[in-house]
C-alpha cells in the first residue's frame, strides 16, 4: 500500500492512503459471445408485450358464434336473394374491425414495450455497456444493483453487502444476502448492495422464464367484464340451441311451406339471436384505449389494468418519485455536538464515494460535497428500506480508522432526545432531514445503530411535482380516497401532502405505532391518509388490509422498496425511471413519469366499463326478444314474422351503428360491480316488451290482411312496432342526452323513414305499408310498448338497484 501527500480543503497536508487495486472479472469477450450466439445460447425467450399477429387474427375470426353465422350464410346464399345474406357481410365487416383495431394496439405497445423495456448491465472485454435482455448469452457477467431484476439465472461472482429478494418466487419476504459462489434465481430482485453474477442458465431454461412470459403478455382475459360477457353468452348458446331447432321444425315441417322461404325465415329467426356484436365492441373499446394511452407514454402491461384502475375506490402513492420528483438539494448543513464542519463535509464526502449507486438522497449529497480525501473505506453497508440507514467504515489514512451511519434521525436517535424536537421543526417545513452519526460498533454487528454519537443534520429538500396537486383534487372528485405510504418521516410526508392540498394531509400516522392485527390495521388506514417510516413489509401488510374491507387498491411507486405492494395490489402502477423490478411486477408502466397520465387511465377504464354495459344491454335485449319471438312462433304454429334482410336492417340502425359510437363516447361514471346482474335486469324486461309488443302487431296483421302478398303487410306492420320500441330501448339508453346523442337517434329513425317512403328500398328490403289502419295500429302499440319500458326500467333500477 503506497501513502502520498494530498491537500485537505482546509489547505493542510495529510497523507492519504491509495486504495488497494481490486481485480474484477472482464467477463466475456466478444469472440466468446459470438460463438455463444452461432451454438444459441442466447436468452431468447420471446417476453412479448401483445399478441402475435396470427393469434389476434385467429382469436377474431375463429369464434364459435362466427362459425355458426357463417355456416347460415352460407346456406342462405344459396336459397335467398342477396338481400338476405347481408348479414353475413356484416359479420366480415366487424371481424375486420376487430382485428384492425387489435393490430393497432399491439403496433403502439410493442413500441412502447420497447422504451421501456429494463436494459441489464453486462460486462464485456473489461467493459460495462447497457444491452437488451435478449441479448445476453450462456457466461455472461452481469452487473447488479439496488432495484435490478435478476433477468436470468446464475451464479454470484462478486458480491457487496448483495441482498437479494426471492419472494416473488419462494414467497419469503425476508431478503437473502448473497455471497460468491451462490445460486442467483431469475425473477428475484436486489434490495440491498451491489455485485455481479455470471449466467448459468438462460432463455426458456431460466427458472422464472416462462412465468415472466405470460406475466408480461398483452391479454384480454381475466376481468369481470369480459368474464361476464363469456357467461352471457354461455346462457344465450343454452337458449339459442334448442329455440332455433324447434323453429327449424315448426317452419320446415309443420308449416309446409315453399322450402327456400321456409329455410330464409328460419335463418331469420336463428341470426338476431347471436350478439354476435358485442364481443367485438368490447375488443375494439379495449385496444383504442390503449391506443388512446400509448399517446400519453402509458405503457399498458396487462390490458384488463384499464378495467381494474376503473373500479379503484383507494390509491396508495409512495411520496418519492411520485408526489415529488426523484432529485433532492441539500438546503442546510447543521453540525451538532460542536462537531467541526470540514471535517464533516469530508465525512459525507467520503460516504458518497463509498456507494457506487447511491439513492436521491446519496446523489443530492455528492452533489453538494463531492469526495475530495481520499479515504480508503474498508467495509460499506448499503441502505436498506427495512434498515433505514446505511453507513461505511474507513481508513482515514492519518492512523485514524472511523465508522459512520447516515439515515434516519428518529430511528438512529433515541426517543426523547432534545435533537428529534429540532428535526420535527424542520420535518413540519416539508424538508427531509438525514442524521450523521459516528458509531463504535462494526457495520456487521446487530446492534451497530445502539449509542450511535449523532454528528451532523443534513437538511434535504425535495422537489414537488408540479402536476401532483391536480392529480390528488382530480381522484378526491371522483371519491377516490389517496393514501401516501412513505419510508420517510410522517411529519416531513405530511408537510409535503399538505403543501398539494391533499385530503387529511394533516393526519399523520408514524408506521411503527400501527397495530399489526388486520382488522385494527384497516380501521386506521380508513381513518388517515398520510403513514410515514412505513417498512416494505408493512406496505405489503397495508395494502392487504385495505383490500379485506372490500377496497380495490392500486399503488404507484418507483422504488425496490415498492415492489411486493405492487404485487400485491389490484393494480400495481410503476413510473417509467422506476427500478428494474417494479416495472416488472407493475400492470401499467408510466413511461413519463408523470404521475399525472394516472386520470386519464382512470377515464379510460371508467369510458370502457360504462360505455360496454350500456351497449350490452342493446345487444342482449335483442337476444332476449329474438328467442322470445321464436317461441311464440313455435308454440302458436305460425309463420316466422322475418327475413334475414328485415333483422339486418333493424341490428344496424337499433344497435350496430348507436353502439360503435356509443362504445366510444366520453363516460365519467365509476365502475361498479356485477356487471351481468345490471345488463340483464333491463336486457329481459326490455326484450319481453319488443316480442310482446311486436307478437301482437303481427297477430292483429294476420286477421287484418289476407290474399296474396298479406305475408309481406303482415312483415311490415310487425317490422314497424320492433323498430319502434327498439328505437325506444336506444333513445333510453343513450341517456343523458348531448347534441351529438340526440343527433345519432335522430339519425337512425331518419334512415329508416327513408327505407319506408324509397321505392327501390322498400323492394330491397321487403318492407311496405299497406293501408293506413294497421301502420297506425303498429304505432300504438310501440308507444305502449315504450311507457310500459319506462315505468318498467324505473321500477326495475328501485327494486334491483346496481
Amino acid at each position: 500500500m503506497t501513502q502520498r501527500a494530498k491537500i485537505d480543503t482546509d489547505g493542510s497536508e495529510t497523507e492519504a492512503v491509495d486504495p488497494p487495486v481490486v481485480h474484477r472479472p472482464a467477463g466475456l469477450t466478444s469472440a466468446e459471445v459470438a460463438e455463444r450466439v452461432a451454438r444459441g445460447e442466447v436468452n431468447d425467450v420471446p417476453v412479448r408485450s401483445s399478441r402475435s399477429t396470427t393469434e389476434i387474427v385467429r382469436a377474431n375470426v375463429f369464434t364459435r358464434f362466427n362459425a355458426i353465422i357463417g355456416v347460415l350464410w352460407v346456406i342462405m346464399l344459396f336459397v335467398a336473394p342477396i338481400q338476405d345474406s347481408l348479414f353475413g357481410f356484416v359479420i366480415i365487416a366487424n371481424t375486420g374491425i376487430g382485428i384492425i383495431q387489435e393490430l393497432r394496439a399491439k403496433k403502439t405497445l410493442d413500441g412502447l414495450a420497447v422504451i421501456g423495456e429494463a436494459k441489464p448491465t453486462v460486462r464485456r472485454d473489461g467493459t460495462a455497456a447497457e444491452i437488451s435482455t435478449a441479448e445476453i448469452v450462456l457466461g455472461d457477467l452481469i452487473e447488479l444493483g439496488p432495484g435490478d431484476k435478476v433477468v436470468v439465472d446464475g451464479e454470484v461472482a462478486e458480491a457487496d453487502s448483495l441482498e437479494i429478494d426471492e419472494s416473488l418466487l419462494t414467497g419469503e419476504a425476508d431478503p437473502v444476502v448473497k455471497k460468491p459462489g451462490d445460486r442467483m434465481m431469475s425473477g428475484s430482485f436486489v434490495v440491498a448492495g451491489g455485485g455481479a453474477f455470471t449466467a448459468t442458465k438462460v432463455g426458456r431454461e431460466a427458472y422464472a422464464a416462462q412465468l415472466a412470459e405470460e406475466a408480461s403478455r398483452f391479454t384480454l382475459v381475466h376481468s369481470e367484464l369480459r368474464s361476464g360477457i363469456s357467461t352471457i353468452l354461455k346462457y344465450v348458446t343454452w337458449m339459442m340451441v334448442p329455440t332455433a331447432i324447434g323453429l327449424i321444425i315448426s317452419q320446415l315441417v309443420v308449416k309446409d311451406n315453399n322450402f327456400k322461404d321456409a329455410v330464409a325465415r328460419t335463418v331469420g329467426g336463428i341470426v338476431p339471436m347471436i350478439p354476435e356484436g358485442l364481443v367485438l365492441l368490447t375488443s375494439v373499446a379495449f385496444a383504442i384505449g390503449v391506443v388512446r394511452l400509448g399517446r400519453k407514454q402509458c405503457l399498458v402491461q396487462e390490458l384488463p389494468a384499464i378495467e381494474g384502475l376503473a373500479r379503484v375506490d383507494v390509491v396508495c402513492l409512495d411520496k418519492t418519485g411520485t408526489l415529488t420528483e426523484g432529485g433532492m438539494d441539500v438546503t442546510e448543513l447543521r453540525p451538532l455536538n460542536g462537531a467541526d464542519e470540514t471535517y464533516i463535509r469530508k465525512v459525507l464526502g467520503a460516504l458518497g464515494e463509498s456507494d457506487p449507486r447511491p439513492n436521491a438522497s446519496l446523489q443530492a449529497i455528492i452533489d453538494a460535497y463531492p469526495d475530495t480525501v481520499e479515504w480508503r473505506c474498508t467495509e460499506a453497508l448499503p441502505f436498506s428500506s427495512a434498515r433505514k440507514y446505511s453507513g461505511a467504515a474507513f481508513s482515514e489514512g492519518d492512523g485514524e480508522n472511523s465508522t459512520w451511519l447516515l439515515g434516519a434521525p428518529d430511528v438512529l436517535l433515541p426517543a426523547g432526545d432534545p435533537t428529534l424536537t429540532e428535526i420535527d421543526h424542520l420535518n413540519e417545513q416539508g424538508l427531509r432531514v438525514l442524521l450523521l452519526a459516528r458509531t463504535a460498533h462494526e457495520l456487521d454487528a446487530p446492534g451497530v445503530a445502539a449509542d450511535a454519537h449523532p454528528t451532523a443534520l443534513v437538511v434535504l429538500e425535495q422537489r414537488l411535482r408540479p402536476d401532483a396537486g391536480d392529480t390528488l383534487a382530480y381522484f378526491a372528485e371522483q371519491n377516490v380516497a389517496t393514501k401516501v405510504i412513505s419510508g420517510d418521516n410522517a411529519v416531513s410526508v405530511g408537510a409535503v401532502a399538505g403543501k398539494l392540498d391533499m385530503p387529511g394531509a394533516a393526519n399523520t400516522v408514524d408506521a411503527r405505532t400501527l397495530p399489526t392485527d388486520r382488522e385494527e390495521m384497516a380501521k386506521v388506514l380508513d381513518e388517515n391518509a398520510v403513514f410515514g417510516r412505513v417498512t416494505p413489509q408493512q406496505k405489503r401488510d397495508m395494502v392487504a388490509a385495505l383490500q379485506s374491507r372490500g377496497h380495490t387498491v392500486a399503488m404507484t411507486g418507483d422504488g425496490v422498496n415498492d415492489v411486493l405492494a405492487l404485487k400485491d395490489a389490484d393494480i400495481g402502477v410503476s413510473m417509467g425511471s422506476g427500478s428494474e423490478a417494479t416495472r416488472a411486477v407493475a400492470q401499467i408502466v408510466l413511461l413519463n413519469n408523470s404521475f399525472a397520465t394516472l386520470p386519464s387511465v382512470v377515464a379510460e377504464g371508467r369510458r370502457v366499463i360504462g360505455n360496454i354495459t350500456r351497449v350490452a344491454t342493446l345487444f342482449l335485449t335483442k337476444t332476449v326478444y329474438s328467442v322470445l319471438l321464436a317461441v311464440l312462433v313455435v308454440c302458436s304454429q305460425v309463420e316466422y314474422p322475418f327475413l334475414p334482410r328485415h333483422l339486418t336492417l333493424l341490428s344496424t340502425l337499433t344497435i350496430g351503428v348507436p353502439a360503435f359510437f356509443l362504445a366510444l363516447a366520453p363516460n365519467k361514471e365509476r365502475a361498479k360491480p356485477n356487471f351481468v346482474r345490471r345488463v340483464m335486469r333491463y336486457a329481459i324486461p326490455g326484450g319481453v316488451i319488443a316480442a310482446a309488443a311486436t307478437f301482437t302487431t303481427y297477430l292483429l296483421a294476420r286477421h287484418h290482411y289476407s290474399g296474396e302478398g298479406a305475408l309481406e303487410a303482415e312483415t311490415s306492420a310487425a317490422t314497424l312496432t320492433l323498430f319502434l320500441v327498439s328505437m325506444w330501448v336506444l333513445a333510453i339508453i343513450a341517456r343523458p342526452y348531448t347534441w351529438w346523442r340526440l343527433t345519432l337517434v335522430a339519425t337512425m329513425g331518419g334512415a329508416f323513414l327513408l327505407v319506408l317512403v324509397v321505392p327501390w328500398l322498400q323492394d330491397f328490403f321487403a318492407l311496405k305499408l299497406v293501408g293506413t289502419t294497421m301502420p297506425w295500429a303498429a304505432v300504438s302499440i310501440a308507444a305502449a310498448g315504450g311507457l310500459l319500458l319506462e315505468v318498467t326500467w324505473r321500477w326495475v333500477s328501485r327494486r334491483f338497484p346496481a
